[in-house]
């Protein structure tokens, strides 16, 4: 994981991963068919995290809409801290097409489910057809911040005086419906 989480999955190569832990190279061929599987074993592990992570979330103290939040806190938290593995479990081809790998599919289904659950328990006078369409405005807004800012699309200029944190809180707040924050001197409406 500490592979992927400082270069992504390109930096993964069961070669050098034996010469690191000081096995032969046929070594991780005994637990993995090939790079793939291994990848997919990584992505996995970073689902459980995730979950663990959003479960916690959902624990918290407050009514849905904090506990959401503190979803959504978590969510940038982990993206934030562990981007390559951020990217090998949401940009990878692993989710796409009909046959994602046994062991991924029902771990990123889970983590879809405590999200849904989260903005249904935000929300919970909305049918399930609103809860959905929020939570898929919800996701798209929370990756499409992520992925512009990893690619570097932020300028000072777009977004100066405010910091990271601001922009992130603005998402969230903006992802689970509830505006852009007011400004930090203006008088509570």
């Amino acid at each position: 994981m500490r592979r992927v989480d400082a270069g992504g999955a390109e930096a993964v190569s069961l070669r050098e991963l034996a010469g690191e832990l000081g096995v032969s190279r046929a070594a991780p061929y005994r637990h993995f068919a090939d790079r793939e599987a291994l990848l997919a074993a990584v992505a996995a592990r970073g689902f459980e995290t995730l979950i663990a992570s959003y479960e916690t979330a959902l624990r918290s103290p407050g009514d849905g809409l904090a506990k959401l939040r503190a979803l959504n806190a978590a969510f940038f938290e982990f993206a934030t801290r562990r981007p390559g593995l951020y990217q090998l479990m949401f940009a990878s081809e692993f989710l796409r097409g009909d046959r994602p790998p046994a062991m991924l599919a029902p771990l990123a289904g889970t983590a879809y489910r405590l999200l849904w659950e989260a903005v249904g328990g935000a929300y919970p006078g909305e049918s399930e057809a609103q809860v959905k369409a929020r939570t898929v405005i919800m996701v798209s807004t929370a990756h499409g911040f992520l992925d512009l800012e990893r690619a570097g699309r932020f300028k000072p200029f777009m977004y100066e005086p405010l910091s990271r944190s601001d922009l992130v809180d603005a998402v969230m707040r903006a992802a689970i419906g509830e505006g852009v924050p007011p400004e930090p001197d203006a008088p509570p409406t």
